[in-house]
C-alpha cells in the first residue's frame, strides 16, 4: 500500500460513517483498514461494500473494536459520547491515533478522554471543516474588539435527526466569543428562552437551535448593538467537508506526541 496510512471507521453505517468510507477510499493517502458497528447491528458480519450498496470490498464489519484498532494507523469516530469515550480508551491501549468528531459530550466524558490522551494522540473537534475553524478565529477577534454594548447570539440549524443542542460547533463558537471577551462561557450562556424571560442580561452569549429537514449545518454569530449588527456566517452544504477534515487530521496525527489536539492545531491556526 506504499506510504498510505490505514484508517478504521467506527459507526460505519451512519451518515458520517459512510461518507468517511467514501472519502478515505477516494484518497491517495489512506485506505480503509476496518469498520465497526455496535453489537447486534445488521451490518455486523457483512461485507462493508455490499452494505453500502456497492460491490464487495473484502472488509467485514465487526463489533470487535480492539481488533480493528490494533490493525490501523488511525481511527475516525463520529458516533455517540458513550461509544467515543470507550473508543478513546481502546485507542490509548492500542497506541493508535484517534480522530473524534462526536459532539454532545458531558464534562465527565471529556475528563475521561483527556486521560486517554495521555497515552495516545487524540484530535477532537466539534467541527472538522476549515471554514468553521476560521469562523472561530474571527469570532474571537470580533468579540475582543467589541464591548458589552454588542449582544452576542449564536444561531445554528441542523437536520431533523440531530440529537444534541446547541450543536458542538455552536458551543465552540460560544467558547471563542467568551475567550475574546475574557469571560467564562458557563457563566454567560443564555439559551432555551420560553415564556416571560425578562430582558436579556448584559454580556450574555445566547444560543438558538433550529432543527428540520436535511440541513447539513448552518451557523451565524450575531453581534447586535443599538443601530447596527455584525453577522459572521458559515453554511455547510456537503457533509464531505467534515470527512475531508477528519482525514486531514488522521494524516496530521501520525508521529505526534500523545496529547489532546484540535483542528486549530491541524490547520496551523
Amino acid at each position: 500500500m506504499g506510504d498510505r496510512i490505514s484508517i478504521a471507521v467506527t459507526g460505519v453505517s451512519g451518515r458520517m460513517g459512510q461518507m468517511l468510507v467514501r472519502t478515505i477510499t477516494d484518497s491517495d493517502n489512506a485506505f480503509i483498514a476496518g469498520a465497526t458497528e455496535r453489537p447486534g447491528h445488521d451490518w455486523v458480519g457483512q461485507d462493508l461494500g455490499t452494505c453500502m450498496g456497492g460491490s464487495a470490498t473484502g472488509i467485514i464489519v465487526t463489533d470487535n473494536a480492539p481488533a480493528v484498532f490494533s490493525d490501523a494507523n488511525a481511527v475516525i469516530d463520529f458516533t455517540s459520547p458513550k461509544a467515543s469515550v470507550a473508543h478513546a480508551e481502546i485507542a490509548a491501549n492500542c497506541g493508535v491515533v484517534l480522530v473524534l468528531g462526536t459532539t454532545g459530550f458531558a464534562d465527565d466524558d471529556l475528563a475521561k478522554i483527556k486521560v486517554s490522551a495521555q497515552r495516545t494522540v487524540i484530535i477532537r473537534a466539534g467541527n472538522m471543516s476549515l471554514g468553521v475553524n476560521l469562523l472561530m478565529q474571527l469570532t474571537k477577534k470580533v468579540a475582543a474588539a467589541l464591548d458589552d454594548d454588542f449582544d452576542i447570539e449564536i444561531i445554528e440549524a441542523h437536520h431533523r435527526h440531530k440529537v444534541d443542542a446547541p450543536s458542538g460547533t455552536a458551543l465552540m463558537l460560544g467558547q471563542a466569543a467568551a475567550e475574546g471577551r475574557g469571560v467564562e462561557l458557563a457563566t454567560r450562556t443564555e439559551s432555551g428562552r420560553d415564556g416571560i424571560t425578562g430582558a436579556r442580561k448584559t454580556g450574555a452569549i445566547g444560543f438558538s437551535a433550529v432543527r428540520g429537514g436535511d440541513v447539513v449545518g448552518e451557523h451565524d454569530v450575531i453581534f447586535a448593538a443599538v443601530g447596527e449588527r455584525i453577522v459572521l456566517r458559515h453554511l455547510a452544504t456537503d457533509r464531505a467537508i467534515f470527512a475531508r477534515g477528519a482525514l486531514k487530521s488522521a494524516l496530521w496525527g501520525q508521529g505526534k506526541k500523545p496529547g489532546e489536539y484540535t483542528m486549530l492545531d491541524v490547520l496551523g491556526l
